[in-house]
C-alpha cells in the first residue's frame, strides 16, 4: 500500500513558506504602523512650528472690520483672545500708531517700537 502522506521534507517546506507569508503579512503591518506614528510626529510638529511662528505686530480690527482698534505685539495674549487681528510689517504697525491708533495696554507694542507716543 503506497503511503499518501507527505515527507518530512515536504512538510518543512510547507512551514518554510507558511513562515515566510506569516513574516510578511506581520512585516506589512509593522510598516503601515510605522508610516502613521511617522505622519502623525510630521503632523504634530508643523503644528509646533506653526504655533511658534506668530508675526512680530498685529492690528486689531473693530467689530465691522473696517476701524483698526489698537496695535499689539505679535505674541500679546490679548490680540490672541481677541481674534480680529491681522499681522502686520513693523512700518505698518508704526504708522498706525502715527495716525492715533492705540497701543496695547497689555503688550505696549509703543515702547517695543520706541515710538514717543
Amino acid at each position: 500500500m503506497n503511503d499518501p502522506s507527505p515527507s518530512r521534507l515536504q512538510m518543512l517546506h510547507f512551514a518554510r513558506r507558511v513562515v515566510i507569508q506569516q513574516a510578511r503579512a506581520a512585516l506589512s503591518q509593522i510598516d503601515g504602523w510605522i508610516a502613521e506614528e511617522e505622519r502623525r510626529a510630521a503632523a504634530q510638529q508643523h503644528a509646533s512650528e506653526r504655533e511658534q511662528r506668530h508675526p512680530e505686530w498685529l492690528v486689531q480690527f473693530g467689530l465691522n472690520r473696517q476701524n483698526v482698534d489698537s496695535v499689539h505685539v505679535g505674541d500679546c495674549w490679548a490680540a490672541k483672545k481677541s481674534g480680529r487681528c491681522r499681522p502686520v510689517s513693523r512700518d505698518q504697525a508704526v504708522e498706525a500708531l502715527q495716525h492715533h491708533v492705540p497701543a496695547c495696554v497689555h503688550c505696549r507694542p509703543d515702547t517695543v517700537l520706541g515710538f514717543p507716543g
